[in-house]
């Protein structure tokens, strides 16, 4: 997106990010946690300038929010799958509703709204094979807007997050 576009109910950066924003970022994706003044050494900037920078990110949209990542496993949910999810056709009119249903569940960590073969893949955390199966056939397969579903175990996981071109 360039300067002048604008995504709904975002500002845009009136600029590019330069090598110290693109600095922030890397840091502040590996640990949204670090203080201020750490950030600002980090990057040769004054502490002042360097929250002037991060705020002026936050009120572009480049950052949208900082969040503590749990851990399942240590929440005792040490199965995770992803499964993915076909709609059926003629209840294609209730995708948003069907989305927000699965945001709502407390096994559901993240739902992707895809466009190809499946409709939505959803990251799921349970405690184990039984719990799992439980969550398909009470939430999936029993679902009046579910055609069919494929279940795939996640055996590991890691988050490197967005690597900046």
């Amino acid at each position: 997106m360039s300067g002048s576009e604008s995504a709904p109910g975002r500002n845009v950066m009136r600029r590019e990010p330069d090598a110290i924003d693109r600095r922030l970022l890397e840091l502040l994706r590996d640990d949204a946690r670090i203080p201020n003044a750490r950030l600002a050494e980090e990057v040769g900037l004054a502490p002042s300038t360097c929250l002037a920078r991060v705020r002026a990110l936050v009120d572009a949209g480049v950052i949208s929010g900082f969040h503590a990542r749990l851990d399942p496993r240590a929440l005792g949910l040490t199965l995770e799958a992803l499964i993915s999810v076909s709609i059926r056709s003629g209840a294609r009119t209730a995708l948003a509703h069907f989305a927000e249903e699965m945001r709502q569940l407390p096994e559901v960590q993240q739902v992707w709204f895809l466009g190809g073969a499946e409709d939505f893949i959803l990251d799921v955390a349970t405690r184990d094979s039984d719990h799992l199966r439980e969550f398909v056939v009470e939430n999936l397969s029993s679902h009046p807007s579910v055609a069919s579903t494929r279940t795939s175990v996640v055996f590991e996981h890691t988050t490197p997050g967005l690597r900046l071109p």
